[in-house]
């Protein structure tokens, strides 16, 4: 098959009309398969090297990374469009497609977010990566407001609950964490200030709540002016301070930490002194940010910091 931006436009036209016309089963049916091949990920996949929910890849290629979507289907067609993702990876280009979690929750759309990511992960299973959110946390750390369940009900009546089921069940099989060698680490949330080895992250969600790992991963912000950790206003995680982020990155031989989990006015932000990139890519009530942003990052390219990563921004 010949595939083009115009191939490329129409399938993507059509895995969004799709995502608004799936019914029950369809949907159930990609939330199964996509647990099914999260299950199966370990060793090596690809060009990535899968270590419990730990993902590791050589700094080789591109990565396109996408923030908090939280239900705007927008701006996830947006970006899919703009870096031209579906040609690339059809082409089998070098590039992955890397979600930094929080697809649901806040917008009218999540049952169709989900439904794209995941028809994606089933499509270019070794291409994308689906990391995860504190809107996909465990039980007893979930997210508030969490409309998800209400979305689905308006979405598939009475039988919601069921898709629910299988999507807290994925849930459990999301990413923690991406590590690019010499590069960068991507989390959603911050720093686990007590890590100690990459174990802490490839297992946290088994250490958890024993430990705290899981939880600062999910839930955690950076914060300017502060040493060490302390509570955060969130009610879960912590606020830490450039220290603790300095400490993290050495630890694992990287120089910036990408993230999502905090909204921004202008779809990203830079903190710890080019320590930390946050990407925030949707737009709209309830945050009604000036811009989305996401990445197109050449991970090939040597970096010292956050602030060499602006050029790599795209802004929605």
């Amino acid at each position: 098959m010949v595939h083009g931006m115009g191939a490329n436009t129409q399938e993507l036209s059509q895995m969004i009309r799709n995502a608004r016309e799936t019914n029950l089963d369809e949907f159930s049916r990609l939330t199964e398969k996509a647990k099914t091949l999260l299950v199966e990920e370990h060793g090596l996949v690809g060009s990535l090297q899968i270590t419990g929910r730990l993902v590791k890849t050589r700094p080789k290629g591109q990565a396109i990374v996408v923030g908090d979507l939280h239900g705007d289907l927008e701006s996830l067609a947006v970006i899919l469009k703009d870096c031209d993702f579906l040609n690339r990876a059809h082409s089998k280009e070098n590039v992955l497609l890397i979600f930094l979690g929080d697809y649901g929750d806040r917008g009218d759309y999540s049952p169709e977010v989900y439904h794209v990511v995941l028809r994606l992960k089933e499509a270019f299973p070794e291409k994308v990566v689906l990391m995860r959110g504190n809107h996909e946390g465990p039980e007893d750390l979930l997210a508030y407001p969490h409309d998800l369940p209400t979305h689905l009900h308006e979405r598939f009546g009475e039988e919601w609950k069921s898709a629910y089921e299988k999507l807290r069940e994925l849930f459990n099989h999301l990413y923690n964490a991406v590590l690019v060698e010499d590069r960068c680490v991507m989390l959603h949330g911050g720093v686990p200030s007590q890590a100690k080895s990459t174990d802490d992250l490839a297992y946290a969600h088994l250490k958890h709540p024993r430990e705290s790992h899981l939880e600062e991963i999910l839930w955690s912000d950076p914060e300017e002016g502060l040493k060490g950790v302390y509570l955060s206003p969130r009610g879960a995680g912590r606020l830490f301070g450039e220290d603790v982020t300095g400490k993290f990155l050495k630890m694992f031989g990287v120089k910036v930490l990408i993230r999502g989990h905090e909204p921004t006015e202008e779809g990203f932000k830079i903190d710890h002194n080019g320590k930390i990139l946050t990407l925030f890519s949707r737009m709209g009530a309830p945050y009604f940010n000036n811009h989305a942003a996401y990445l197109q990052l050449d991970l090939s390219e040597k970096i010292e910091n956050a602030y060499q990563l602006r050029r790599f921004v795209r802004l929605l």
